[in-house]
């Protein structure tokens, strides 16, 4: 797409591992289609490309993490940042996709309009600050649920008076160094269990500090079974075949977690108490008070963060934060952990379609109040998707059903000649909740800018991805709800 190219047939939002996925899938099965991907940064790779922080890495193996259409042949099932991006710039040359992107686009209103069936999308230009418009007939969002801005930050009192060095994981510092320093990661999360032990290698200690615990299970960075067949099989099928493993494994987990809670966090107790013996407080820092998967689990690879528990070069204090003082952090209880960094490792903040403003015909749409459709659009926008992946199995497992799907529709618009597609949602249908159903912090804190779900099909969200298979694979485009002229 050249710089005077002012109308295309799909727009792709983003250049993270959903729009790139998007772009192949669209490449490939809607040939006929003409195609752009914006990307407000000036990189691919979305979260891969942003996080910089110490040991940054998926806590999804990349058998599923990684796309259908491409192996990964890496020794490592559990990926850290910089191999995930070096796939992704692969995919990128492999499809010959460089001169669809377009870089420091960012996208703050799409407005739809029914009299000319297309998408009009005002862009700034990172650089000049300058606006232009692009026109497109399907808009294919795929920036993801998180602000790349900034996350989430609690109101510390006394937080200006630390005179140490603070280091949020969604900004670091490049220049920080951390060697021989006494480090506080606040946090319990995915980030925090990441940083802990990637920062211990060389500080002189790490505290990870937490209000509350986190389910933390222990897994192979390597899978042996993946790494065996790819010496008899092909890697295309030695990767199908581990593909489906570690989906059905993910899934039966998943369940037995849902119907069997007690058993299921008694279990992982167990675990946790085998890797740190019996002197560990585990009931007081690793015994959480939800039961599992009511918040997505902690996957730290191959035990590293036991490990550095258990050497002492780490630790866990679980307890309220009272202030912030120049040395460190004052706790309720009385004690004082003192610091030379401070990392708050405390969330993610959600932010609906990167941030754009979303109109049809005029009218402005809150996102909060529509409902979800076949888990990839909102009810009565017109030409529209939205990649949202699973918060209980890999992301691209879901992204990659998404863009097939959306190939689907739009071939079935070309071959009957439609221009527009909508899905109705009926007024009397309730509303069963968000379509994220954790009770994690980011999510509660953040309720209106999701899509609603409903009670039945289409407008009910599976979290399981053989029924989406099903359903986005197999099922009638046409099924009365998705309206088409």
């Amino acid at each position: 797409m050249s710089d005077q190219d002012t109308h295309v047939d799909v727009i792709i939002v983003g250049a993270g591992i959903s729009g790139i996925g998007a772009a192949c899938h669209l490449q490939k099965k809607s040939p006929n289609r003409s195609f752009a991907i914006l990307e407000a940064r000036e990189n691919i790779g979305g979260t891969w490309d942003l996080f910089r922080y110490p040991g940054i890495r998926s806590d999804s193996d990349m058998y599923t993490l990684g796309y259908s259409f491409k192996p990964w042949k890496e020794g490592a099932a559990i990926a850290d940042g910089d191999s995930i991006l070096k796939y992704l710039s692969e995919t990128v040359a492999e499809h010959d996709l460089a001169g669809k992107i377009r870089f420091g686009k960012r996208v703050s209103k799409a407005e739809w309009s029914t009299s000319r069936a297309s998408w009009t999308l005002t862009i700034r230009d990172g650089k000049s600050g300058e606006e232009e418009t692009l026109s497109c007939n399907y808009l294919f969002m795929c920036s993801g649920y998180y602000n790349y801005e900034k996350g989430y930050l609690p109101e510390f009192k006394g937080y200006e008076d630390y005179e140490g060095e603070i280091a949020h994981p969604q900004h670091w510092p490049s220049e920080l160094d951390h060697t021989g320093k006494k480090v506080v990661v606040i946090g319990s999360g995915a980030t925090a269990v990441t940083i802990v032990p990637a920062m211990a290698e060389s500080a002189a200690h790490v505290t990870m500090l937490q209000r509350s615990p986190s389910y933390v299970a222990s897994r192979p960075q390597s899978d042996g079974m993946a790494n065996g067949l790819r010496k008899f099989l092909p890697a295309w099928l030695a990767y199908k075949i581990v593909r489906v493993k570690n989906v059905l494994l993910t899934m039966a987990f998943f369940s037995l977690s849902r119907r069997y809670p007690a058993a299921i966090k008694q279990r992982l107790i167990k675990l946790v108490k085998e890797e740190l013996g019996p002197d560990f407080d585990v009931k007081t820092h690793f015994t959480p008070n939800y039961n599992p998967w009511d918040q997505r689990l902690c996957a730290v690879p191959d035990a590293d963060l036991f490990d550095v528990l258990r050497e002492k070069r780490a630790s866990v204090v679980t307890d309220h934060i009272d202030h912030f003082t120049k040395t460190g952090i004052a706790l309720t209880s009385g004690k004082e952990l003192e610091a030379d960094i401070i990392v708050p490792a405390t969330g993610l903040q959600l932010q609906s379609l990167g941030g754009m403003d979303l109109v049809v015909d005029e009218k402005p749409i809150a996102i909060g109040e529509t409902t979800n459709y076949k888990g990839f659009t909102l009810s009565n926008v017109p030409n529209f998707a939205w990649t949202v992946g699973y918060t209980n199995a890999s992301w691209t497992l879901k992204a990659d059903l998404t863009s097939n799907y959306v190939c689907r529709l739009l071939n079935h618009m070309e071959k009957h000649g439609y221009s527009v597609c909508v899905p109705q949602l009926d007024e009397d249908m309730p509303d069963s909740g968000p379509i994220l159903d954790l009770s994690s912090g980011y999510i509660q804190r953040s309720l209106d800018l999701i899509p609603k779900q409903g009670t039945k099909q289409p407008w009910r969200i599976h979290h399981n991805y053989v029924a989406d298979l099903l359903h986005l694979k197999f099922e009638r485009v046409e099924d009365g709800v998705m309206q088409f002229s």
